[in-house]
Order: structure tokens, then C-alpha cells, then sequence
């Protein structure tokens, strides 16, 4: 039986100033399998990604006779490796030579394909499922990708061969003629790459490619440490803290770089495609070392050029504090009437960015006052510290301050295009009762409709409204009643409703993603890294939404949903972040606590405007170190007959 090592592939891990840590992942022993392929303990994959893979499982069992079952929990326990975690299930739950099980730590970051050594697909095989297949799509975070891309891997090798004595007539056969074969496919990938214009780097190359850049990385490493010192000296310890942490950072990435260049030069031979492995990951290392050190050392520029003019950077930023602090009241008063005209649910956003704001300016006065003492001391390299830290405070007052007017404008918005939407469900309603329904399929989506009609109605004109929340509702009642009549209208006018509905939802999608992307930003220093995931994803879901409007409607519907859904659970994560970090003693720290919680103090001086922190290290992704053998036999799932369930494999992502 051959062992293989699996590649390791950097990952970059946020770590919120080193003082927000992330709640510890529950752990996981073997799980029991029942009738169902997909289980979801981690609960990564909406209802609608958990059928499409249980559907696609069903069809890798109906069309090649291989079971898959695919198994998401947070981290493995009792074993804790993630090859004897996926074996012990397997066997606890009698897998035959044909069924193999994919398990996925969805925080511990470990996977392993569990596949009995008798089955019909090779450990090799397996191996490049895992790696080039499963792999990539977990380090992209596509979960439900993970699994269907060890279904298609596992049907594409089930076709590519067969199993028993037809193997040894093939392996005989491919003795005889192994050079022919070569020859040709060499020709074949040449003149296939050839015609598509996308041939690969030789490994040569990609050879020279990464010498060149361990050689370049680790000089700039060393003129980095120097900078540091010399940044130390200017600007004292507090003020460069983040970027001993990037070039610390960028030292252990190239550490790992250098680690795998030395596995290559080793007596231990290595396959063609474990080099090209190996020499993309030591670019793509030594690129991002290179790039966070380069955006350091542009941020001491700028500090740099700032201590040069500190009385005319003084005078701009007290003149913008006046500014701010001139729109308090404002402030103050545009939120009473928000709160007299709607729910507290609609404005949870922005409930305290007055109080918040005052905090910030707070701050920004303390750290001008030391600026101003430090200019006439003619110390311009300490002021321009102050100096940056009073602005970004001041920018954050401003965006909270915003973030009001902004909402308030998105809930007059919502208004409208509510009330245009109830006359729209209203013909919508009309219409249905007016088709034939012999089989009373449209009676309960009608009431169902009306019910969620009555209550948007209710948020849209009530006492206290909630004009997002009734979109909401309107939008459900939507989605049920074209499903309903989905059978009697032709695909245009489907696509029609969709456009028709479309405007509102990218419009509830981009307003809820606005508001909690100022919430998040204003709170940084507290928000962790969930929050900040939700609310990446529900950006790039809502970009896919708006690509898609034109050709797609129906899809873009669906995605701007998804996307209201992912930037309202960012929303609830952040605000449970701030009120565990608000009380867990950090509270009535006046200015300072505002700092904290804004993410200003403790190195965040040279993100040059307000930028999101990351001082986080370098993780990775590694073969696993245990090792299970031994055969399994009988069950209710399936039935071994001796096979071996020890092959290396899976491996961190």
C-alpha cells in the first residue's frame, strides 16, 4: 500500500487586534448514517444545496453502483485525525468495498475521503479525487461543491476502469504498449493545448519562477526588519506593532516555502504533478508575504509624509472634528423620528450611533490635544501618530452618522415599493383564484399569500412600521404564488414577475448590506470573523445578483434574496459580537473603550482611512499524521469482504 503526502496550501487567518477569539468549534465523535447521504451537523448548506447533493448522490448510486455519503460536522473528536475520524464511521456504519464516505470539519479545517481498499476505485484514484477535486473547493469555502465534486470524481474513475481479472488483462496489456501510449497522449495535451491557447508553464519554469521568488521574498523580509527598526525609532513601539506582526507573519510563510522547496530537493523522488504542486503554493506564499509587507511599508510612507506637514494635518483634522461634531444633534434629532415612526427592529442598525459617534469624537479630541502638545514640541513624528488616530476616529463618527440618513432613506424607499408591491400580489391573487383549480392546489398557497399580505400591510401602515420587514413578507408571498402558478404561465411572463419583483429585492439586499456594513465597521475592534464572512459573501452574492438581472431574472431573484438573508444574519452575528465584547468588562472606558471598539487603537493607525485590521498568521494545509487499517464486515448499509480502510490521504484545507 503507497502513501502519499498531501500539498499544503496557505490560508490566512483574522485574528481581531489578538483580543476577539472565535468560540470554540463543538466537537464531533463518529456519527451515526441513516437513510439519508447528506448530514449536515455544521450546518453549512441551506435546505436547497443539501437536496441538490443528496439528488446528485442518488444519481452516482443509479448510474455506477457507488454509495457516497457526504458528512459536515465542526471538528472531529474520539479520533481526532480526520483519516481515523472518517474510518471509524465508515466502519461503525458497515460500509461495503463500494460505498466511501467524504468527512469535512467545517472549523477544524480537515477532510478525508474513507474508501475500503478492495473497492473498485484505486487509493491512487482516490488521492486525485481528494486533491483535485475536493480540495480546491473547500479552500474556496464551497461546501456543498465538496461533495459534488467527490461524486463526479468517483464516477468519472468508475467509468474509466473496471475491477477483478479485467485489470490484470489491462495492466498486461498496458505493459506491452506503454511507450505508444506515452507518445501519443504527449501528443494529444500538446495539440489540445495548442488549439486552446492555454498551455501550462513548464515545470522548468514554474522551477525557476519559485527560486526567484524565495530569493525575492526573503530579502524583502530582511529590508522590512531594518524598516521596522528604524519606523521603531521614529514612531515609537505602539505605532508599528502590526507590522512586526506581518513581517513575523511573512517570516513563517516563507519558512513553510522553504520547507517545501527542501521536501523537492531531497534523495525522496516526487511526482511532475506533486512539483508543479508544490512550486505554485511557494509563489503564491512568497506573492502574499510580498504584498502585506509592501502595504505596510506604504503605510510608514504616508505616516511619514503626514509627520513632515503635522501643523497644516493638525488643522485639517480639528477643522473636520468641528465639522462632525456640528451634526450631533442632527443626528440625535433624525433618529427620534425614526423611532416615532417605526419598529425598534428596523432600526437595530443604528440605534446607538449617536451615542457611538459621540464616543468616537471623544477619543479623536484626546488624541488632538496630544497631537497639538506634541507639534508645539516640535515633535512631528509622535503628532502624526495622534493625528492619524483622531481621523480615523472622526471618519467613523461621520460614517455613523451617515449610516441614519442612509437607513432612513432605504425605509421611505422600502415604503414605496411595498405599497406597489401589494397591488401587484392583490391582481396576483385575482388571477389565481380565477384559474381553474380542479385539484385545490391554489386554495392554500391563496391563503397562505393573503395571510402574508395582511401582516406587510400591517408593517407597511401600522403605528410603528417596519418597511424592510414587509418586503420581506411580500416577497415570501410572492415566491409562493408564482411557484403556484408556475404550471399555467408561460416562461416569459415568469421571467416578466421576476423583473417586475427584482428592483425591490436588489433594493432590500443592497439596504440591509449597507446596514451592516456600517455596523460591522464602526465596531470592528469587537466583530469577528463570521460576521465579517456573512457580510463578504452576501457583497459578492448581490454583485452575482445584479450580473445576472438581464439574462437571468428568476436566478438574480433568488440570488439578491440569499443575498438580504446572508447581510441580515451578518447583521445578528455582529450585534451578538459587540454585546459579548460590550460586556464581557471592556464597558465604561469612555473614548478609549470607543477606540477599542472601533477598532482604532492597538496598531490600526496605518491602515490609511478607516481599513479593516488582519494581523493574523499563516495556517495551512497538511497531510494527516495518523494512520487506521483493518478490514470491516456485514451491516445494514453495506457489506465489506475484508477490505482495508488505511490509505493516507486527506489533509487540512
Amino acid at each position: 500500500m503507497r502513501s502519499r503526502l498531501t500539498s499544503v496550501v496557505a490560508v490566512s487567518l483574522a485574528v481581531l487586534f489578538g483580543a476577539a477569539v472565535a468560540a470554540p468549534a463543538a466537537a464531533t465523535e463518529p456519527v451515526t448514517l441513516d437513510e439519508t447521504r447528506v448530514l449536515d451537523a455544521s450546518d453549512v448548506l441551506t435546505d436547497a444545496q443539501e437536496a441538490r447533493l443528496d439528488s446528485r448522490l442518488a444519481q452516482l448510486q443509479d448510474d455506477t453502483g457507488l454509495g457516497l455519503w457526504v458528512v459536515y460536522v465542526d471538528d472531529f473528536t474520539d479520533p481526532s485525525g480526520a483519516e481515523d475520524w472518517a474510518n471509524a464511521t465508515a466502519e461503525r456504519n458497515n460500509l461495503g468495498p463500494n460505498q466511501y464516505l467524504l468527512a469535512v470539519a467545517t472549523e477544524g479545517r480537515a477532510y478525508y475521503l474513507s474508501a475500503d481498499s478492495s473497492g473498485p476505485i484505486s487509493p491512487d484514484a482516490v488521492a486525485r479525487i481528494e486533491q483535485e477535486r475536493v480540495l480546491p473547493a473547500l479552500s474556496d469555502g464551497d461546501w456543498a461543491g465538496a461533495g459534488t465534486a467527490a461524486a463526479d470524481g468517483l464516477q468519472e474513475a468508475r467509468s474509466g476502469g473496471g475491477g477483478g481479472l479485467v485489470w490484470v488483462v489491462v495492466i498486461v496489456v498496458a505493459a506491452l504498449a506503454a511507450l505508444v501510449v506515452w507518445a501519443l497522449v504527449r501528443r494529444r495535451r500538446r495539440g489540445a493545448g495548442a488549439a486552446s491557447g492555454q498551455t501550462q508553464v513548464p515545470l522548468e519554469e514554474l522551477e525557476r519562477q519559485a527560486g526567484a521568488a524565495l530569493v525575492r521574498t526573503d530579502d524583502a523580509i530582511s529590508t522590512s526588519t531594518q524598516e521596522l527598526g528604524f519606523a521603531k525609532a521614529e514612531f515609537g513601539d505602539a505605532a508599528t506593532g502590526e507590522f512586526e506582526q506581518a513581517i513575523a507573519a511573512a517570516r513563517a510563510s516563507l519558512q513553510q516555502a522553504f520547507a517545501l522547496q527542501q521536501k523537492m530537493d531531497d534523495e525522496t523522488p516526487d511526482s511532475p504533478e506533486q512539483r508543479r504542486a508544490w512550486y505554485e503554493e511557494i509563489l503564491e506564499r512568497s506573492r502574499a508575504a510580498e504584498a502585506a509587507l509592501a502595504e505596510k511599508a506604504g503605510a510608514f510612507e504616508a505616516l511619514r509624509d503626514l509627520a513632515a506637514n503635522a501643523p497644516e494635518a493638525l488643522a485639517r483634522v480639528q477643522q473636520r472634528r468641528a465639522e462632525v461634531g456640528a451634526r450631533a444633534a442632527e443626528s440625535d434629532a433624525r433618529l427620534t423620528q425614526l423611532r416615532a415612526a417605526y419598529r425598534a427592529e428596523a432600526l437595530s442598525a443604528v440605534a446607538d450611533n449617536p451615542d457611538q459617534a459621540r464616543d468616537r469624537l471623544t477619543f479623536a479630541d484626546a488624541r488632538l490635544a496630544e497631537a497639538q502638545r506634541e507639534v508645539a514640541a516640535g515633535d512631528g513624528a509622535a503628532a502624526a501618530v495622534g493625528i492619524r488616530a483622531a481621523e480615523q476616529a472622526v471618519a467613523q463618527a461621520a460614517q455613523l452618522q451617515d449610516a441614519i440618513t442612509k437607513l432612513a432613506a432605504d425605509l421611505e424607499a422600502a415604503e414605496r415599493d411595498g405599497a406597489a408591491l401589494v397591488t401587484e400580489l392583490e391582481a396576483d391573487l385575482a388571477a389565481a383564484a380565477a384559474t381553474p383549480d380542479p385539484d385545490a392546489r391554489l386554495a392554500p398557497v391563496i391563503a397562505a399569500t393573503r395571510q402574508n399580505l395582511d401582516a406587510a400591510r400591517e408593517d407597511l401602515t401600522g403605528t410603528h412600521r417596519d418597511p424592510l420587514a414587509a418586503l420581506t413578507l411580500l416577497e415570501r408571498a410572492n415566491t409562493a404564488i408564482d411557484g403556484a402558478l408556475g404550471q399555467v404561465r408561460e416562461a416569459q411572463q415568469r421571467a416578466d414577475r421576476a423583473r417586475s419583483v427584482l428592483s425591490q429585492t436588489l433594493l432590500q439586499a443592497r439596504a440591509q448590506i449597507s446596514a451592516a456594513e456600517d455596523f460591522i465597521t464602526a465596531r470592528r475592534g469587537a466583530v469577528g470573523a463570521t460576521a465579517r464572512t456573512r457580510l463578504a459573501e452576501a457583497g459578492a452574492t448581490l454583485v452575482q445578483a445584479t450580473q445576472a438581472q438581464d439574462g437571468d431574472p428568476e436566478r438574480a431573484l433568488a440570488l439578491a434574496q440569499r443575498a438580504a438573508s446572508l447581510a441580515e444574519e451578518a447583521t445578528r452575528r455582529a450585534q451578538s459580537d459587540v454585546g459579548s465584547f460590550a460586556g464581557g468588562g471592556n464597558a465604561g472606558g469612555g473614548g478609549d473603550f470607543g477606540g477599542m471598539l472601533g477598532g482604532i487603537i492597538m496598531g490600526s493607525l496605518l491602515s490609511g482611512g478607516g481599513s479593516r485590521r488582519s494581523s493574523g498568521g499563516f495556517g495551512g494545509f497538511g497531510g494527516g499524521s495518523s494512520r487506521r487499517s483493518g478490514g470491516r464486515s456485514g451491516g445494514s448499509i453495506g457489506r465489506s469482504s475484508g477490505g482495508s480502510r488505511s490509505r493516507r490521504g486527506g489533509g487540512r484545507f
